[in-house]
């Protein structure tokens, strides 16, 4: 069974409570065409067990080039030192509408034209929708809101992109830029999107 089905065993999903309008990131202990059981992650006890059996949920997980989404409900609470959660999925798992860039550890060349000079350096992660770069500082730092072009080596590829300062992190000779993308096309996102899943699927090779 793949990815698109349902989330891999040890890996990690959100679990949005429907009724409640909250999602939570949990654990996958285990994986079946019948039964799901996750724990979820934060602090506390008393929320993960006041959940009832029947409860509706939507599952959320990052499969091989897109995020997937699972109906399910509650079916039995195991309480004790870790809370788990046993799911019945209710129906098939399609792909995910939800608004929400998957994000994933990348290190890509990142080319940024700044003060009559080029800042150099690579992602620290990256997103359809942005990135964090750490570049050799030249000059001054931008400040939040300042508008860039960015060139990212994806590969054989090279895309160009516009981005808005988020924030920046001075840390040493080096900055910390985190930025979104503006207006980005089709083409671009795409290429975006499949070497962020091709980094998720490295580092969970890598994890097993």
């Amino acid at each position: 069974m793949t990815d698109a089905s349902r989330p891999h065993e040890s890996s990690r999903a959100d679990v949005t409570l429907v009724t409640r309008g909250i999602t939570v990131t949990a654990a996958v202990d285990v994986s079946t065409e019948s039964t799901i059981v996750v724990r979820p992650e934060g602090d506390g006890a008393a929320w993960k067990s006041s959940v009832k059996d029947g409860d509706p949920v939507e599952l959320y997980w990052v499969g091989a080039e897109e995020e997937r989404t699972l109906p399910a409900k509650i079916v039995d609470v195991e309480t004790g030192e870790e809370v788990r959660w046993h799911l019945l999925p209710t129906g098939p798992a399609e792909r995910s509408q939800r608004r929400r860039a998957v994000r994933a550890r990348v290190a890509l060349p990142a080319y940024i034209p700044w003060a009559d000079g080029q800042l150099v350096g690579e992602t620290v992660d990256l997103s359809e929708a942005g990135a964090r770069c750490m570049v050799d500082g030249w000059g001054l730092p931008p400040e939040p809101d300042t508008r860039l072009d960015v060139s990212l080596t994806l590969g054989a590829e090279t895309v160009h992109l516009r981005g808005q300062v988020v924030r920046q992190q001075t840390q040493g000779a080096r900055w910390l830029l985190s930025m979104r993308f503006l207006d980005v096309s089709e083409r671009d996102g795409d290429q975006l999107r499949k070497r962020v899943f091709q980094a998720l699927r490295e580092e969970r090779a890598a994890a097993e």
